[in-house]
């Protein structure tokens, strides 16, 4: 599971280092790759693997549906296959990290079955949300059983 969060520096190619504990969850529980694609404000990478459940779910849906059309748009035509190289980086395509405003100062979250990619702003934004948003956010966990 990945867990944690820690800040990287982007390089002018748009490639990121990887943290060494998700590398290695990424090596010795998936492959040495991962599927990145657009989620909300942020980027979400997930071990092929898990892709791949996401995929077979999207494709039960029906088509006729707008919001399932939408949805693929979005989600699905931004995913691309990003492996590593011999330092543990991955490449982000320029698109993806326009979508996500990806400049110098990246954060990677752990969220369990895959990692966020955000930019440092963006992300001091997001966390200072859920910390003020916090009470509330622990009483719908708490009615979901966690």
């Amino acid at each position: 599971m990945f867990r944690g969060r820690s800040v990287h520096t982007l390089d002018v190619k748009g490639r990121i280092r990887i943290p060494a504990r998700f590398r290695e969850i990424l090596t010795t529980r998936y492959e040495d790759r991962c599927i990145i694609t657009n989620l909300d404000r942020c980027l979400i990478a997930y071990p092929l693997s898990e892709w791949e459940i996401i995929e077979q779910k999207l494709g039960e849906l029906s088509l006729v549906r707008q919001d399932v059309k939408a949805f693929q748009r979005f989600f699905i035509s931004g995913a691309t296959e990003c492996n590593f190289d011999k330092q543990g980086r991955i490449l982000i395509p320029q698109t993806l990290r326009e979508h996500a405003s990806l400049e110098r100062n990246v954060v990677l979250a752990g969220m369990l079955k895959s990692f966020e990619v955000w930019s440092k702003p963006l992300w001091d934004e997001e966390i200072n949300r859920a910390r003020d948003d916090f009470a509330e956010i622990t009483t719908t966990l708490a009615e979901l059983g966690i």
